[in-house]
């Protein structure tokens, strides 16, 4: 009988592995053609993978909260229907689990294991501001490293995150320590240089935590996803990064409201697209960057990096609340239909978990629709590394004053505020100003004669 054997693909040139957050079928299930088997999770984005193949699943490789590498067999699909299903645990065992080890070194295992447990209490992770992958928590665990260490280790990873060779460093450089250590208590409280070796431990100590909540009767505790953990320390990190002031500018986008309830049914029936406000604004913002190439940048240290593509990324709501950015790459380069079919087809995959990690990265600039849930304007925070935002409110009927050539009279206006924020350490006032004005100023100038 035939199998298949369903890998972990590639999900993008800088991916390299991806954390097991649900199986979504189990051992002896019947799988569809393009069904979906597992879900997994890289830093930015959760996806399902789907089988390429009919079958029943006999064999689950990894367990939840395991990290797989790209390429790996996950899961195995018998192909016929005539399938003997595994009893007991179905993860496989590596061949290293079947060899025999030596009883000395099982018994050098188990009591260092268990001087680890007695010592030092598991970590309780939920306390930290800090990402963990899982298999830092695990190899914490194993190894008997306390939170306090934990926190004092300095990560090498996207964001200052820790990542296994950070552990594994520290491990080694800790086990070197002990093993230099004379074994009497005397001799060890003698040695000066002690000190130097509790000061990171001490930093955690002194790191002010805040105050705990108190918990009512009747009041639910609701865990942060590991998305919403990723999005609560990346605002925290933005906030204490740059330096954020606002610029606001009403807009007068009847030309652009008018102009839309004229063609939209007309290029629904040519494109088999909708026709929404997003792309009209995104393509405003994509020239504004090119008039004003100084908002297209990151600041590193004392240097500026002016970026020669301009990838806009595109906030979106998640059904959970969470929020995705997904980036539309070299903006400047769509026309109005390329850019909607990119906005539409960004957004419905963002609501269906179907973004790729590519997609989520390398963007210059972020644009933000407030209006979408009826803010009229906002104060949106940064998306590092770049240095600015542009929320999009909503878009209102207003009273307002007209200026023609025979006076001034009172009409009934569309209008909507743009909210600027931007990062002061680079962002004068001026450019910043400049911007969002002449965003505001390629809206105000749509021409309603324009063609699709």
């Amino acid at each position: 009988m035939s199998k298949f054997e369903l890998k972990l693909p590639q999900m993008g040139e800088s991916v390299a592995e991806a954390t097991l957050t649900t199986w979504l079928k189990e051992v002896g299930d019947t799988i569809e053609m393009d069904e979906a088997v597992f879900e997994i999770a890289t830093d930015k984005v959760d996806s399902e993978v789907p089988s390429e193949v009919e079958g029943v699943l006999v064999e689950k490789r990894f367990d939840v909260d395991d990290v797989i590498k790209v390429g790996e067999v996950v899961a195995v699909i018998q192909l016929n229907g005539d399938v003997e299903v595994p009893t007991g645990d179905s993860k496989m065992e590596s061949p290293v689990s079947e060899s025999v080890e030596e009883p000395v070194t099982v018994l050098e295992n188990d009591m260092a294991q268990t001087q680890k447990a007695v010592a030092v209490p598991t970590p309780n992770f939920s306390n930290s501001d800090r990402f963990y992958s899982p298999l830092v928590k695990n190899i914490a665990k194993e190894e008997g490293i306390s939170m306090e260490e934990l926190e004092a280790i300095v990560g090498t990873g996207s964001e200052g995150r820790v990542t296994k060779n950070d552990i594994m460093a520290y491990l080694e450089n800790r086990t070197t320590k002990d093993a230099a250590k004379p074994v009497e208590a005397p001799v060890v409280k003698e040695v000066k240089p002690v000190e130097a070796e509790v000061k990171p431990v001490r930093e955690v100590v002194e790191k002010p935590k805040s105050a705990p909540i108190p918990v009512g009767d009747g009041d639910e505790i609701i865990p942060l996803t590991r998305m919403g953990k990723l999005i609560a320390h990346h605002m925290i990190e933005s906030i204490s990064t740059s330096a954020h002031v606002q610029s606001f500018v009403e807009v007068d986008v009847t030309n652009v409201v008018n102009w839309r309830n004229k063609v939209k049914n007309a290029f629904e029936q040519r494109e088999g697209e909708k026709l929404t406000f997003t792309p009209i604004f995104m393509e405003a913002v994509a020239l504004a960057l090119k008039k004003f190439p100084m908002m297209n940048i990151s600041l590193d240290g004392d240097k500026v990096i002016k970026k020669k593509n301009i990838n806009l990324g595109m906030a979106a709501a998640l059904p959970d609340g969470n929020l995705i950015v997904p980036v539309i790459k070299n903006a400047d380069q769509l026309n109005l239909v390329g850019m909607a079919k990119t906005v539409n087809d960004l957004a419905n995959r963002a609501r269906n978990n179907q973004l790729k990690p590519d997609e989520v990265k390398d963007g210059t600039y972020t644009v933000t629709n407030v209006g979408t849930f009826g803010s009229v304007f906002g104060t949106p925070i940064i998306n590092q590394p770049q240095v600015g935002i542009l929320a999009l409110g909503a878009i209102r009927k207003i009273p307002s004053v007209i200026e023609t050539g025979q006076g001034e009279f009172i009409g009934i206006r569309s209008k909507m505020f743009l909210s600027h924020s931007y990062d002061h350490r680079v962002v004068n006032g001026a450019l910043g100003g400049m911007f969002v004005k002449a965003v505001a100023d390629y809206l105000e100038a749509w021409d309603v004669n324009r063609e699709i």
